[in-house]
């Protein structure tokens, strides 16, 4: 069975999103050699990404461009070159490269990804989609870079969860450029 896992960026203060809808803050560390290859090494796997509709937006209008072959050529490559899936009740189409727009039921749909074999499932950004999941128990493992920013107002991708998670840290990894990587998973 494929586990789900959430890779996020994550503030200080608990953000995934400024006020402005906007991530821009996560890339501002980048001058860090050792995190340069965890961020390209962390591109391994041939694991479907899921995204919401604003998130996959977001991704489809930079990865297949230029600039994103120019910047960060073999993560573009990669993420152009995955299975995707957007979960979305108002887009219409999905034209990025090996997507597949999804209408139906969240957690129906992820519970039968989950049952397919195959490395395992990410989500990346997409907080309304990780609040759903993460209340519904469909969550296996979350990795959140812990990057050192406060933006004193955003999103929490934990909006709308109403019950308490309770999470056993996994691992952790700290680089030079301030970021702290922690995976967790649920605890029993």
């Amino acid at each position: 069975m494929r586990k789900l896992i959430v890779f996020n960026h994550v503030t200080l203060d608990g953000f995934f999103v400024d006020q402005d809808k906007s991530m821009t803050w996560a890339k501002v560390n980048q001058n860090d050699a050792e995190w340069n290859t965890f961020v390209a090494g962390n591109a391994s796997g041939d694991g479907p990404l899921v995204f919401g509709r604003v998130t996959y937006q977001l991704m489809a209008s930079y990865w297949p461009t230029p600039m994103a072959m120019q910047h960060t050529g073999a993560v573009a490559e990669r993420m152009n070159r995955l299975p995707k899936v957007v979960f979305s009740r108002t887009l219409d189409k999905a034209d990025w490269s090996n997507t597949k727009l999804v209408k139906s039921d969240l957690a129906t749909e992820i519970r039968k990804m989950k049952k397919e074999s195959g490395d395992a499932i990410a989500i990346l950004g997409s907080g309304t989609i990780v609040s759903q999941l993460a209340s519904a128990g469909l969550i296996d493992e979350f990795h959140l870079v812990a990057n050192p920013i406060i933006l004193g107002k955003g999103r929490t991708m934990f909006e709308g969860v109403k019950d308490k998670l309770n999470l056993k840290l996994i691992q952790s990894r700290t680089f030079a450029n301030g970021n702290v990587v922690l995976s967790y998973e649920p605890a029993a």
